[in-house]
């Protein structure tokens, strides 16, 4: 039974000097292509959109293929908000027995396990000997293709 402990690398955001980059709001299609008269020059900062508590967001970088099923890789960056509560079915930053993890949290009657998205590995039952912190909700993946 393989537990999946990867390393988590933390970055606090920087929002001294935030980009206002082109957004295309109207979408672009995946199939055929549409005309360049679609781009309507609005602009988005990536920054505002991913964070909504500036104080209580963090970044992490993912390590380990054990949140896959989620869309989380290898290599990820991870929006991490602090200040929401870590409800069922969430994936959260957890802080178990010492290691952080990246799991999705199951709430059940009388107890909670933090379950990989990826079937090589076990979901862990959270018992009165383990010490667990839940450090914070993720919110978005940033992810290279």
């Amino acid at each position: 039974m393989s537990l999946a402990k990867p390393k988590l690398t933390f970055f606090q955001p920087d929002f001294s000097n935030p980009t206002e980059l082109p957004f295309i709001e109207s979408g672009i299609k995946a199939g055929f292509p549409s005309p360049a008269a679609d781009f309507d020059g609005t602009k988005i900062s990536l920054d505002a959109m991913l964070i909504k508590n500036k104080e209580a967001t963090f970044y992490a970088r993912a390590s380990g293929n054990s949140m896959t099923g989620a869309g989380i890789d290898d290599g990820d960056i991870l929006v991490i908000d602090r200040s929401l509560e870590p409800l069922n079915n969430k994936i959260a930053v957890c802080f178990i027995d010492g290691d952080f993890t990246v799991k999705r949290i199951s709430i059940e009657k009388d107890c909670v396990y933090l379950v990989p998205e990826n079937n090589n590995y076990q979901p862990i039952k959270v018992t009165e000997e383990n010490q667990l912190l839940i450090w914070g909700i993720v919110t978005f993946v940033v992810k290279s293709i």
